[in-house]
């Protein structure tokens, strides 16, 4: 026999199939929807939370649950070829970022490969399908690499690392895992949906980090595409 919040929220995704409640509504409030199933709140918060992490309910703090419009899935294509990681989407994105100087906190040390405190310019990064979030980034540049006019701030499509030597190598890598509770909420997903995080770090021919970025992808809406390119040699037979 299912439990409560399951046969709510197998109630509530029937009327969202049916169109009961159509994509881009307000659902009842919880108070209201609690007191409709005869439950408490907490059970009923935890019907929703199923609906969530399934991608058909949003909730937005201070307004209310959301039947969630059908996202459509962006890749993500890396790699060297990228010039930024905010410019390796599939479909074009809107985006903001907040730039501000900090001292290089202890996480970060090791993988700019700099000494504690170090310079840095960081960068908050943002993007937005229509008016839903994307994903999250914040990127990082030593002070001395950054640029003294503020692009990064004003002109966004362009790299730190194009403003330094010609890049050596970029380094991608992606684990799953839960969203902070920052991230799930300006993200405005689940905090149990999975999401993609991924650091990029570029050097240049010196073997100096010129920019690492962590990006955070919603598993719902994105994927990760990497293609390697071999070099062919054609050959051609004498007779």
């Amino acid at each position: 026999m299912p439990s409560r919040r399951h046969a709510i929220a197998e109630d509530l995704r029937q009327q969202i199939s049916s169109g009961h409640f159509k994509p881009g509504e307000r659902l009842p409030s919880e108070t209201q929807l609690a007191n409709r199933y005869t439950v408490s709140t907490s059970t009923l918060r935890s019907a929703l939370a199923l609906l969530q992490g399934e991608g058909l309910v949003e909730k937005i703090h201070g307004n209310g649950n959301f039947v969630r419009r059908p996202l459509r899935r962006i890749t993500y294509t890396g790699g060297a070829a990228a010039p930024a990681p905010w410019t390796a989407f599939s479909a074009p994105l809107r985006m903001t970022a907040r730039t501000m100087n900090i001292e290089a906190p202890s996480h970060l040390t090791a993988l700019l490969n700099v000494p504690p405190q170090s310079p840095l310019t960081e960068v908050l990064f943002a993007t937005h399908e229509g008016k839903t979030p994307h994903s999250l980034a914040h990127i990082y540049v030593p002070l001395d690499r950054a640029p003294t006019t503020p692009p990064l701030a004003g002109r966004i499509a362009v790299s730190a690392a194009e403003l330094c030597a010609p890049l050596s190598e970029v380094q991608e890598r992606i684990s799953a895992r839960l969203p902070t509770q920052e991230e799930a909420r300006t993200l405005r997903i689940s905090p149990s949906l999975a999401v993609l995080s991924l650091t990029r770090v570029a050097t240049d021919a010196t073997g100096r980090v010129v920019e690492a970025a962590l990006l955070v992808l919603p598993g719902d809406r994105a994927d990760v595409l990497f293609t390697t390119l071999f070099a062919t040699e054609e050959r051609s037979s004498k007779e």
